[in-house]
């Protein structure tokens, strides 16, 4: 046992007792506890990670497997994060860390505090099934790929500052063709390598296009050559995820012409080397002034050729025109000819037209002779519409004399002169019933020969029957059955 560890003395035994000392669980617990973790401080395990899990607070939890045996692995908070290897299902790891028992439930586990790949084989995989796996969610596609610009004026390029591909890519850039270029430096290998490069990546794409610094129109992910475990940076999903993503197109020049990380399928165009890379960005000065030479001698050639041709054109066109005065005087000639030709034209038209005219006016009666034929037949149409208007006057004479009768035959005035009398209100109003006139009322009184005024009895009208009411009978003396002879009823008939 380590000196830092106390001893633990087994309880004695109970006074007068045979039996020998005893250990509690918990005490037996401490003494293992002690013993494994002074023996076994510092070990390396190659394993392969079992089903791992990132609890809430932050550690992880995981369990190393070989063909035969299992250990469980824990990593603290403080740890898990600074791995150079996050653990991943059927990953195959070399951790180093110290054994310890959890005496709450009596097991032992490996305690990591670094973690790293078990051999070349073990990463290939991993970046297989990543590749794979971004793959399918499109990031390698070739329709999400943007032209790189043949003539960029700004060239971001993220790699480290120090080293030798910043230099090799500015000489490279200046001996073609000078640009501006910004550097954002980072690490290109450790553990925070990933995380520096996808920040300098989406830094550039966040720059605006007005900012103080000009934004890029090219980036360049550039590091030299090295092993799987050197660039394993740039196959990290942060930094692929970030090409992909990125606004400006990207070339990827990571390592020599063999190596081939991630972001080469991300990224918009691939460079074998960072020297290449600054090659494919911008054109060969020499190159590019001979090119615009040639261009230049070329347009001026088909200018010239052009002209040429035009002025061939001109002269041909010329050769086949007149002599703009000699088609002046033709034309004169001709507008000579045809003055003189309406002159003679317009004499013919006048000469036809009086000869015309002559002949019209010998077919022409006199007006007199013909109003004499108009006034003659109106004379006629007058007779004969006069005679038909006295016919439907006498026609229409007889049926108003007809209608006459009829209407004094059916008068009122002659039922009058057969006795009968028309009594009306102070108003004019006709009285069919005596109930419309109240006792002592002024009625007119209509006879055939003349109208009297009247008024009715001031007492009210005699007790009469009707057809509407019946008077009571007297048993004193019985009336007749009552008559409809009273002066409303007549007048009822009447009208």
């Amino acid at each position: 046992m380590s000196s830092e560890f106390p001893p633990i003395e087994p309880a004695p035994a109970e006074a007068g007792s045979n039996a020998p000392p005893f250990l509690s669980v918990t005490e037996l617990s401490q003494l293992l506890k002690r013993t494994v973790e002074s023996n076994f401080d510092f070990v390396r395990v190659r394993a392969e990670i079992s089903r791992p899990t990132r609890a809430a607070s932050g550690h992880l939890y995981f369990t190393l497997k070989d063909e035969r045996n299992t250990l469980d692995g824990v990593c603290w908070k403080t740890v898990a994060g600074s791995l150079g290897v996050q653990p991943e299902e059927g990953l195959e790891v070399i951790v180093t860390g110290k054994l310890t028992i959890y005496g709450g439930r009596s097991k032992y586990q490996i305690v990591v505090s670094t973690m790293e790949m078990a051999g070349e084989g073990a990463m290939l995989k991993q970046l297989e099934e990543r590749r794979r796996r971004l793959a399918a969610e499109g990031l390698f596609d070739a329709d999400r790929k943007r032209p790189v610009p043949g003539m960029p004026k700004v060239i971001g390029v993220v790699t480290s500052p120090t080293g030798a591909v910043i230099r090799d890519i500015l000489h490279r850039l200046t001996d073609r063709f000078g640009v501006r270029v910004l550097l954002w430096g980072t690490l290109v290998q450790g553990q925070d390598a990933a995380g520096q490069v996808s920040r300098a990546i989406r830094g550039f794409d966040s720059m605006p296009e007005e900012g103080p610094l000009p934004r890029p129109d090219l980036l360049i992910v550039a590091r030299g050559g090295g092993s799987l475990e050197d660039l394993w940076a740039f196959n990290e999903e942060e930094v692929v995820r970030a090409v992909a993503d990125c606004r400006i197109p990207v070339i990827s020049a990571i390592g020599h012409e063999t190596d081939t990380t991630l972001i080469d399928f991300a990224a918009d165009q691939r460079a074998p080397t960072p020297t290449a890379a600054a090659e494919m960005a911008v054109p060969v000065r020499a190159e590019l002034l001979a090119r615009t030479g040639e261009m230049e001698t070329r347009l001026f050639r088909a200018v010239t050729q052009r002209l040429e041709r035009a002025t061939q054109t001109v002269r041909m066109a010329e050769r086949g025109l007149l002599n703009p005065v000699e088609m002046v005087e033709r034309r004169a000639q001709s507008v000579d000819l045809a003055a003189a030709g309406l002159d003679r034209g317009i004499d013919r038209r006048l000469s036809d037209a009086a000869l015309r005219l002559s002949n019209s006016a010998a077919r022409l009666r006199p007006p007199e002779a013909r109003l004499a034929e108009v006034g003659a037949s109106l004379a006629s149409l007058g007779g004969r519409l006069s005679q038909v208007v006295d016919h439907q006057f006498s026609l229409r004479h007889a049926a108003l004399d007809q209608a006459s009768r009829l209407l004094d035959a059916n008068s009122f005035e002659r039922v009058l002169d057969r006795g009968f009398a028309l009594v009306s209100a102070a108003d004019g109003r006709p009285m069919k019933r005596s109930g419309e006139a109240g006792a002592g009322a002024d009625v007119t009184i209509r006879f055939a020969d003349a109208t009297r005024n009247a008024r009715l009895d001031p007492d009210g009208p005699p007790e009469t029957s009707g057809p509407e009411t019946s008077k009571p009978a007297k048993p004193a003396k019985p009336k007749p059955a009552t008559r409809k002879t009273s002066a409303g009823d007549q007048q009822d008939s009447l009208f």
